[in-house]
């Protein structure tokens, strides 16, 4: 059964009216325990350490955000209030995320609950969020030694702008993002691997674009690491999706990254990502496609060289 990462901080208090339905992290948690994947229990992470957040942003940009400094614009750019509590879950989140990223290497497969938060930059956060917990996973990794080949699968309906900046000169990471090309950000970066998507596409068009990309890219980036921001915003159904998948769709979708990866003996972090809905049973429950395909995959996985990386 693969490893689940959560925190109790991973709840905040945000205004019900928000766009972010805040509190679908705990839900899923639950909906975790009742389907029983979450077997004896999530693995809880240490926040990030300032200086953790430091090597993936700006130092000043960090300290903003940590005394509540941020200049009103720059607040409203991110579109979440800066409270303890907000910044509190944040540090969680990246916690959480390199934590799932340690785990993955032990077991192949390994989820966090939350995370995804690619449209923070190097000095500037952006679209709910505040720091980039791939992003900060990747380059603690990179800091300690313990990888030098990574991949960033991200197949939210949303570019990873952020976490495409913050890794424009780092040959080490490869960044893939595959999106609504007419979404936000109306500004894109530039990923090393960009496949921008019209309005509406269904999952069998979606499936083929993906089907005909993957592959080829493990074997030309051959990772010791994917992180797979699993976005279910491009669900026909999403606020503030434009594409027109399928639950079906998301599920193969999920299904496919993960055994694929994982033929190519390339261990897997994964991150939800967005995922828009007032209904928060709903959202969640579509969130956990992820965390059910990881189940089956670790089932089926083939052989991984174990790489052993301290936890903490």
């Amino acid at each position: 059964m693969p490893p689940l990462v959560h925190h109790p901080h991973y709840r905040a208090a945000l205004d019900d009216r928000h766009t972010l339905p805040i509190n679908k992290f705990q839900r899923l948690a639950e909906i975790l325990t009742a389907e029983g994947l979450a077997g004896g229990g999530f693995h809880t992470p240490e926040p990030a350490s300032e200086a953790q957040l430091c090597a993936a942003h700006h130092p000043a940009y960090v300290r903003a955000v940590l005394d509540f400094a941020l200049p009103s614009e720059m607040q409203r750019r991110i579109g979440l209030p800066m409270s303890a509590e907000i910044v509190r879950r944040t540090r969680a989140v990246c916690g959480g995320t390199l934590l799932a990223a340690r785990l993955a290497f032990q077991h192949g497969v390994a989820c966090n609950t939350a995370g995804g938060s690619h449209h923070a930059g190097p000095d500037y956060g952006s679209g709910y969020c505040i720091f980039n917990d791939v992003a900060v996973a990747a380059r603690a990794l990179l800091d300690e030694g313990a990888v030098d080949r990574m991949l960033v699968v991200d197949l939210d309906v949303h570019q990873g702008d952020g976490t495409a900046l913050i890794f424009a000169d780092e040959p080490r990471v490869f960044t893939f993002s595959m999106h609504a090309e007419k979404n936000f950000p109306a500004r894109k970066a530039v990923s090393d691997l960009d496949i921008g998507l019209d309005d509406g596409l269904e999952d069998e068009a979606y499936l083929a674009a993906l089907h005909a990309t993957l592959p080829g890219l493990l074997e030309r980036v051959r990772p010791e690491l994917v992180f797979y921001v699993a976005g279910v915003d491009p669900h026909r159904d999403d606020r503030l999706g434009r594409l027109s998948l399928s639950d079906e769709g998301l599920a193969a979708r999920d299904a496919y990254v993960l055994q694929t990866c994982l033929s190519h003996r390339a261990p897997v972090c994964g991150v939800l990502g967005g995922g828009y809905d007032r209904d928060i049973d709903r959202i969640a429950h579509r969130h956990a496609t992820l965390h059910r395909a990881a189940h089956r995959a670790s089932g089926h996985q083939r052989h991984i060289t174990s790489v052993t990386i301290p936890l903490v």
